[in-house]
């Protein structure tokens, strides 16, 4: 019996164990399964943080281009260089219907026929238009000499800036020499930044094709040719920038790139032409000097050029202004003096007067000026 109960215990120790055993190794089984499971979790966890890392050095790499482009894009924007200067002709759309002031040099000029569209070669600035005021500058190589920058300071910096946002000044080179024209567009993108990117200030360049055959041969050395072919030139130039600046403004200011403005040279102006009575007037002198300071009605330009081109030939510009005043405005055998007298409130003169001439080096090579408004 004693035996017996022995055995009993011995088995249910056994069974105890057993179960036991089975307990401890299915905990250990779950537990191992749990380690498996969290050690998945963590390399997949691990995997995540790397793919996330990758993608933010992405995003980043991506995000510093997206910056370093933007900063490229401004910099260019402000920094106008000579890189930004472009060809006209391919800006425009050969079958474009806008209007085109230039085509009337066509009935002046046959070997203008065969051309396309007539433009400036290259413009920098935004073609500014709808402003009250467009001053236009002609300029050409005058050698070791050059007043277009003393020209340009005293210009621009003499205007209020209400003024400088309601006109623009146009440089126009006209000069067939490429260091020339590379040597103003240098000088103006450098030290007029500002003026450039507000667009009131502008610089074209009048095509080579534009100037008849007369003036690309030269065939003779003598100084009394080459004076009439400046002199014509001259003639043309203004006629050119003319046109261009036509369509801009309510009013054309003719200037020379060897002169200075009186302080409030601009406010003077406007002033002056506000105070005018009479809506008639012809042109009003802002200098006694030549073609300077000379302030046209947009409107009325057509009718200058069109006198000045058809006889371009036979005098200079200041003189062709003169005889279409007379032209127009004198009687039969009146002299210049009496009409003048007796049209001054269509010839306006202003004194004292806002534009002096400084370049005494003239764009005629080897010739000095030394001529001064002396109501300046």
């Amino acid at each position: 019996m004693r035996t017996r109960h022995v055995n009993l215990l011995i088995a249910l120790v056994a069974v105890v164990l057993f179960s036991f055993s089975c307990f401890c190794i299915s905990r250990m089984t779950q537990t191992s399964n749990q380690l498996i499971n969290c050690r998945n979790h963590i390399l997949e966890f691990k995997e995540g943080i790397l793919h996330l890392k990758n993608r933010t050095e992405r995003n980043r790499q991506e995000l510093i281009k997206a910056l370093n482009k933007i900063k490229y894009e401004i910099t260019q924007g402000e920094n106008i260089s000579v890189n930004s200067v472009k060809k006209k002709v391919n800006a425009l759309d050969r079958n474009e219907t806008t209007p085109n002031a230039f085509e009337v040099l066509k009935f002046f000029f046959p070997h203008l026929r065969k051309v396309g569209r007539i433009y400036p070669d290259v413009i920098i600035g935004k073609e500014k238009t709808g402003v009250s005021f467009a001053l236009g500058i002609s300029t050409v190589d005058r050698g070791n000499r050059s007043y277009l920058k003393q020209t340009l300071t005293s210009v621009v910096s003499r205007m209020t800036l209400s003024e400088e946002k309601d006109s623009v000044v146009i440089v126009s080179v006209s000069d067939s020499n490429e260091d020339y024209l590379k040597s103003v567009v240098d000088m103006i993108t450098k030290k007029f930044k500002r003026q450039l990117k507000s667009g009131s200030l502008e610089v074209i360049s009048i095509p080579a094709y534009f100037y008849p055959n007369m003036l690309h041969t030269k065939q003779s050395t003598e100084d009394s040719q080459q004076l009439e072919s400046w002199r014509i030139k001259q003639v043309l130039d203004f006629c050119f920038l003319m046109l261009y600046a036509q369509p801009k403004a309510m009013y054309y200011l003719q200037l020379e790139d060897g002169i200075i403005a009186k302080k409030m040279y601009l406010t003077k102006i406007t002033d002056f032409v506000h105070k005018i009575t009479s809506k008639n007037w012809f042109y009003i002198e802002f200098s006694i000097l030549g073609f300077i300071g000379k302030l046209f009605k947009s409107e009325d330009l057509t009718d200058f050029i069109r006198f000045f081109l058809m006889f371009y030939k036979d005098k200079p510009i200041d003189l062709l202004l003169g005889d279409l005043f007379q032209v127009k405005m004198c009687k039969p055998g009146e002299t210049l003096e009496k009409c003048t007298e007796r049209n001054k409130q269509i010839r306006i003169r202003y004194k004292p007067s806002l534009f002096q001439h400084v370049g005494i080096q003239s764009s005629f090579p080897g010739r000095e000026q030394y001529f001064k408004d002396i109501y300046y």
